[in-house]
């Protein structure tokens, strides 16, 4: 196992049980001791793990928005089976639109094969996953944003008036049935917003956590997107509640 791919084991590990022993770690990893604190070293120097007597634990996220490393490895599972369930929406020659996030990134990795495909995007990592696939690819331009590793959009720098983005797959930190989606971060929100105003239809991928929280700053109402995809932890009252709105509530299983 590779050091990058012993460090995510880790990481997954942690989220599951917030604090573990040393031994714990090597019984687990089937490594060494030398291994393993070369690999906890690491990790602390990131920031992501804290040592503490005979173990190490998780860093908790300050409140508000997680970093995209942190967000990478939650829930996993669900957004890979969000992701797929995304990729089925898009057809080749389609002109969409993926936005920084944990869960469009995983959609870049179902619609590397789709031909003729336009992609739009704001997220460094979409870039990368996309880089040496036939993708057509255009990125906003603006102000990096390293915590994200997203593009903040600039009027000046980029002219979203002369895109023809089909279908827009969009991110957020909270949905309510009255106040729609919201998220942390105001100039994510504003490019958020350009794009669901441009985007012929919008949805949303977000795992179940994100409902029920109106978080600081509105991206849109519920009536302006088309469809929320969302795992199967989701709530059945919200489901029921969902079969009266415009907004479609898709399953992913």
């Amino acid at each position: 196992m590779l050091p990058l791919e012993r460090q995510k084991k880790i990481l997954d590990l942690l989220m599951i049980k917030n604090v573990l022993k040393l031994p714990e770690l090597t019984a687990e990893l089937d490594i060494s001791i030398d291994t393993l604190r070369r690999d906890l070293n690491t990790l602390t120097s990131q920031g992501k793990i804290e040592k503490i007597y005979g173990g190490v634990k998780l860093v908790q996220a300050k409140f508000g928005e997680s970093s995209m490393d942190e967000r990478m490895i939650k829930q996993l599972e669900e957004k890979e089976n969000i992701a797929r369930k995304c990729s089925q929406l898009i057809s080749d020659g389609d002109c969409i639109y993926l936005d920084s996030g944990s869960t469009t990134y995983h959609i870049a990795k179902y619609v590397k094969h789709k031909k003729l495909l336009t992609v739009v995007t704001n997220s460094i990592p979409i870039v990368q996953e996309l880089m040496d696939s036939s993708v057509e690819l255009i990125i906003i331009g603006g102000k990096i944003r390293h915590h994200e590793q997203s593009v903040i959009a600039y009027d000046y720098l980029f002219n979203f008036q002369g895109l023809n983005i089909q279908k827009a797959f969009i991110c957020c930190s909270g949905i309510t049935i009255d106040r729609g989606i919201s998220d942390y971060n105001l100039e994510e929100a504003v490019t958020r917003k350009k794009i669901v105003e441009q985007a012929g239809q919008v949805y949303v991928a977000a795992d179940s956590s994100k409902f029920g929280k109106d978080v600081t700053i509105s991206i849109a109402p519920l009536e302006r997107v088309d469809a929320i995809i969302t795992d199967h932890h989701v709530n059945a009252e919200l489901v029921h509640k969902f079969k009266k709105l415009r907004t479609n509530l898709v399953i992913a299983e």
